[in-house]
């Protein structure tokens, strides 16, 4: 805490209290102890979102089902970046049960269909987009930039049921313009918050 700002509140709880109470040592020796601890704790995250690069490669996998794997894991510290800290938890346990087993799914038929080859390109987008638009993340190859397949969120309101996330891809076999549902998670009859926050 700042010092002036510790002067600050000592001298306040004096001045109201007419000097009959003053604040003890280990009021602030908590308060300072409780900030350090938060200041570790974001720093940890600050350090862990700095290690993040624009988009992950998975070419240092060995094989397919190595890849696979990356893949997978990426795809789903993706969607929860783009959850946020205020959806994310509320629909956590549908997500994990539900949705994120069709998007493995999913993924693994579409790199069933890309040869090996390719399949060392393939890396995810990281910048999930916020406020209210879709991307959860794009799975494309590296070398040449071109998606392989988009998987999307959408919030949906409905009237007299509220907001709804409708789950869905799309793939480049199509160039894009089908839209394949994946499911549905159940928000609440008030606004959501926006992506990211």
């Amino acid at each position: 805490m700042k010092n002036w700002l510790q002067k600050l509140l000592v001298s306040t709880v004096a001045v109201l209290t007419l000097g009959l109470i003053t604040p003890s040592h280990a009021i602030w020796e908590n308060l300072l102890e409780h900030n350090n601890n938060h200041r570790t704790q974001l720093s940890k995250q600050s350090t862990a979102t700095e290690n993040y690069i624009d988009t992950v490669q998975v070419h240092e996998a060995e094989d397919a089902e190595a890849v696979s794997e990356a893949v997978l894991a990426q795809a789903k510290e993706q969607a929860y970046v783009k959850f946020g800290s205020k959806i994310g938890p509320k629909i956590s346990n549908e997500f994990d049960n539900i949705i994120f087993p069709k998007i493995e799914e999913v993924i693994h038929m579409t790199l069933d269909n890309v040869n090996q080859e390719e399949m060392k390109n393939l890396a995810i987008t990281e910048k999930p987009s916020g406020n209210y638009s879709e991307k959860m993340f794009h799975i494309y190859n590296a070398s040449t930039g071109k998606d392989v397949i988009r998987f999307h969120v959408r919030t949906e309101n409905r009237p007299f049921d509220g907001y709804y996330y409708n789950f869905h891809y799309h793939t480049y076999t199509d160039q894009f313009a089908s839209h394949y549902d994946l499911g549905e998670i159940y928000w609440s009859k008030n606004t959501p918050p926006k992506w990211l926050s």
